[in-house]
């Protein structure tokens, strides 16, 4: 038979090879955003593409952290369920729409301001997460951390401290944004000096990413601790 728990498996590998493969794509493409020997318009070619490839890793991470407490109450490390499960879907479904209706309109002020919506949405989460994981882990709860329970809380804190590096990559991406806006009048060192200090960051960052992301793969795997 197939399970509940066996499709939450499915998805949520989905949802972490998306969120993998974009961060991956996005990082190649955003070499030629900033390359001045192109024209305006092949860079803003570019920098489109890499929302089209970033969409899907935003709306794996945002699929992740569901799907993961779902699992959690079917293994018996968390024992939220019932109305809660309900509500965390809930809200689940309307940050997505918050998350896609930024990527339609991000050339616009209303996408500007739905992207700074989702990361306000972020704001809140972070901390909750990480506050919820090292209470867990000192055994004050909300989730269980017995013998062979802590892998849950360390892989939440390690996600958690992933959505701050997620966190900065947007905004990186946002100030491209409206530092295209600037180009777009005309040649502007200042801003091109921006962008391109803005995406040595970002391909910094990005290192760091990839290790976490593969870090919170191996408890989620092993369930070590």
């Amino acid at each position: 038979m197939i399970t509940t728990l066996a499709v939450l498996k499915w998805l949520h590998i989905i949802a972490m090879v998306y969120w993998l493969g974009g961060e991956w794509g996005v990082f190649n493409t955003s070499r030629y955003v900033v390359d001045r020997n192109l024209s305006m318009q092949e860079r803003k070619r570019h920098m489109n593409t890499a929302y089209i490839i970033d969409i899907p890793a935003r709306t794996g991470i945002i699929l992740l952290m569901p799907i993961g407490l779902h699992m959690g109450y079917f293994w018996g490390v968390q024992p939220y369920g019932g109305g809660y499960m309900v509500a965390m879907w809930a809200f689940t479904a309307l940050w997505l729409a918050i998350c896609w209706a930024a990527f339609f309109y991000r050339e616009t002020d209303l996408g500007v301001k739905l992207t700074k919506l989702d990361e306000k949405i972020r704001f809140i989460l972070i901390p909750l997460i990480i506050v919820a994981a090292i209470t867990s882990l000192m055994g004050y709860g909300p989730f269980n951390a017995g013998a062979m329970q802590k892998w849950f809380s360390i892989k939440l804190g390690l996600f958690g401290g992933l959505l701050i590096i997620g966190l900065i990559l947007r905004f990186i991406m946002r100030e491209w944004t409206t530092l295209f806006r600037i180009l777009a009048e005309g040649p502007n060192e200042q801003a091109e000096s921006r962008l391109e200090k803005s995406l040595k960051l970002g391909r910094t960052l990005a290192y760091f990413y990839w290790v976490g992301i593969a870090t919170v793969a191996f408890f989620g795997a092993t369930k070590f601790m």
